[in-house]
């Protein structure tokens, strides 16, 4: 059922057509002048509208004009008699859905008013969806009240009215990923595509293809013509993540791209311009990277021209609080749990654990704890399983002194003293540590620890 509004001058007209529409269980309304049209459609904001094109004072095309875009403009179909056919495409070249010819039959107006109502129902989603998507990527939506996190998103409020492109940096788990969509859907780009790619999923072999696209026949396999990211994200954003692991031998074409705005497909003889804005992430050093040769200067400062770091989890503590209650909000409603909070002790294991994984882990720890919580409050033991080893291990022989330790000197020697002890195999040495192999590599190439065994 849609809210159909008709209208058309002829009062007979409009019962009919209100008789027909209302029988196919439509909600159906009528206006006798395009000015009265423009009132009730701002009451009422139809499904439809069906009018007539020919109309003292406002015509079915000044109608159609004048309607308001916001929330959105909903289809319309315009009624024309035989002589003025060319008046009704016109009219549809200027955004009507649909003409019907008079006098009108019964099942082809049906149809297109069923048609014009599907219509209506997918522009209403699709509404919906932007919406839901702008209300969790709203500024507001990223937690946090630390120091830290009050200078990230001042950052943040700044690029979203510019263009500039942005990286953003930082651990693995941290958020990147939530606050570019955060600068897209804060920005003059909104209503227009977020595309997001992990340069390290792709393999070298494809990426131009997935990048810019391919024309039918330019490789084997290539049947038709593909859009690359840049084509689907014209007018929006792309979002580049793990950046640093884009391969040296791409980066000239990642960069050009970039900088003369336009692209071409792989076996396309002709370059098309583009208007996206690029937003990049990586969990690496890019300076190092760039020092080392694996990383392009010119690329590294095309990218950079702003650069907003996101703390770890371990250094913005005092948002614990804000993000479990977050995750047992939202967990508890995802899977139908009445839960009351968290107990204190919960809250003194989670300041005290150092968090490799980040918000992501904490985000899962949440969740399974909301999961497997029977007492209707998450406990400690809810938890215990699931948080790590403790940073402190005596196998390693690491005293705690009473004066407190430097975290990242403290974290050195673990992740010297795991390669040691694994005999420098990586992959064993994160599980001592339990950590993911990803993260226990990134920590390793930070702190330049070479692979001596004991």
């Amino acid at each position: 059922m849609a809210v159909v509004l008709v209208v058309d001058d002829e009062p007979l007209q409009c019962e009919i057509l209100k008789t027909i529409l209302d029988a196919d269980k439509h909600e159906t309304y009528t206006a006798a002048s395009g000015a009265d049209a423009l009132r009730l459609a701002a009451r009422l904001l139809p499904d439809v509208i069906l009018t007539d094109l020919k109309m003292p004072g406002m015509d079915g095309i000044e109608l159609l004009e004048r309607l308001p875009d916001e929330p959105f403009k909903p289809p319309i179909i315009i009624m024309t008699a035989h002589g003025t056919i060319s008046s009704a495409v016109e009219a549809v070249k200027k955004g009507a859905f649909d003409y019907l010819t008079k006098p009108l039959q019964k099942d082809p107006l049906l149809l297109t008013v069923r048609r014009a109502a599907d219509r209506a129902r997918l522009l209403k989603e699709n509404l919906h969806l932007h919406q839901e998507l702008y209300g969790r990527f709203r500024m507001e939506g990223i937690l946090g009240r630390s120091e830290k996190m009050r200078e990230v998103m001042e950052l943040v409020r700044r690029v979203c009215t510019s263009l500039a492109t942005v990286c953003l940096t930082g651990e693995s788990g941290t958020g990147k990923e939530l606050v570019a969509r955060a600068i897209h859907y804060n920005s003059a780009r909104r209503a227009k595509p977020f595309t997001s790619v992990n340069c390290s999923a792709i393999p070298e072999s494809l990426f131009e293809s997935e990048i810019f696209g391919h024309e039918a026949g330019a490789f084997t396999g290539a049947s038709a013509r593909k859009e690359g990211l840049f084509e689907i994200s014209e007018g929006g954003t792309l979002f580049l993540d793990e950046i640093g692991d884009l391969p040296l031998a791409l980066q000239p074409k990642l960069l050009r791209a970039i900088q003369e705005k336009e692209i071409r497909r792989v076996g396309g003889q002709r370059t098309l311009p583009m208007d996206v804005r690029i937003l990049a992430a990586t969990n690496k050093d890019l300076q190092r990277e760039m020092a080392s040769g694996r990383f392009r200067e010119d690329l590294f400062y095309r990218l950079t021209v702003m650069s907003i770091h996101l703390p770890a989890l371990r250094e913005r503590t005092e948002d614990l609080g804000e993000l479990v209650d977050f995750f047992l909000q939202k967990h508890a409603q995802q899977y139908g749990r009445k839960l009351s909070g968290v107990e204190p002790a919960v809250l003194k294991a989670f300041a005290e654990y150092p968090w490799p994984g980040n918000i992501r882990e904490l985000a899962a720890v949440m969740e399974r704890a909301v999961l497997m919580n029977e007492s209707g409050m998450i406990s400690l033991s809810d938890v215990r399983g699931d948080l790590r080893r403790s940073a402190v291990s005596p196998g390693l022989e690491i005293e705690l002194p009473d004066e407190g330790i430097d975290f990242e000197e403290l974290e050195k020697e673990l992740l010297a003293k795991a390669m040691a002890k694994s005999g420098g195999m990586a992959t064993r040495a994160a599980k001592l540590l339990g950590m993911s192999y990803k993260t226990f590599l990134y920590r390793v190439e930070k702190y330049q620890i070479r692979h001596e065994p004991l």
